[in-house]
């Protein structure tokens, strides 16, 4: 039997996760954790062969939470889950001591293997994610210079030009009316624009927006 414990800050990913193992003969999930640093409790407190692990969480993030476990757990598993196919995080992840690295994209039968994989002490990185290795194996990059607590300070969503704009100008309280106005766009526009600022960031409210932008340096 495999004992696997789950970090992610989604509970439905968790859950996700909970539904497509549980008929699964041979895997089950004993723990689960919704930030880096309660993964590391959920570590000792349960003892699983395999820690599976997001990249973004509060607390401590995905590559400190693996760098922690190869230092102090180095017989748990360590299988990194994320929506980043960045070449920075998967190197990252490689060099904190992860044994496996799978897009959240992944099939049933892939993401059941890469368990199996790592739990028997195999390594298993995603075709996408072994094309990253070999690349920077070819091309010779070695370089260590950033810390896995510095990995998330660049941006991790990809924001927009625009949408910098409609961040700051919404973090200043500004209202819709007030940045069509000072963009030179129509109120429709703006509106557009911030819903769909909101809805990239995954907040709901302009606290919890100031609080994400913060945290990840995105002014």
């Amino acid at each position: 039997m495999i004992n696997v414990a789950l970090a992610d800050d989604h509970v439905l990913v968790r859950d996700g996760i909970k539904a497509l193992l549980e008929d699964q003969s041979g895997i089950t999930v004993i723990d689960e954790a919704s930030n880096g640093k309660e993964a590391l409790i959920v570590v000792e407190r349960s003892n699983p062969d395999v820690l599976i692990v997001d990249i973004r969480m509060p607390e401590m993030n995905g590559i400190e939470v693996v760098s922690e476990m190869s230092k102090s757990y180095p017989n748990i598993k360590t299988l990194v889950l994320s929506m980043h196919d960045s070449e920075e995080y998967v190197v990252q992840a490689i060099q904190a001591g992860a044994d496996g690295y799978l897009l959240k994209g992944a099939s049933k039968e892939e993401f059941l293997k890469a368990i199996n994989k790592v739990a028997t002490g195999g390594k298993y990185f995603s075709g996408d994610v072994s094309a990253i290795i070999m690349n920077n194996f070819v091309n010779g990059n070695t370089n260590t210079a950033t810390k896995p607590e510095q990995i998330l300070k660049e941006d991790p969503f990809n924001l927009t030009k625009r949408e910098k704009q409609i961040l700051n100008l919404v973090l200043q309280l500004k209202n819709n009316k007030d940045i069509a106005d000072e963009l030179q766009i129509s109120k429709r526009t703006a509106e557009v624009h911030r819903f769909n600022l909101m809805k990239k960031l995954e907040v709901k409210n302009l606290m919890e927006l100031s609080n994400k932008a913060k945290e990840f340096q995105l002014i």
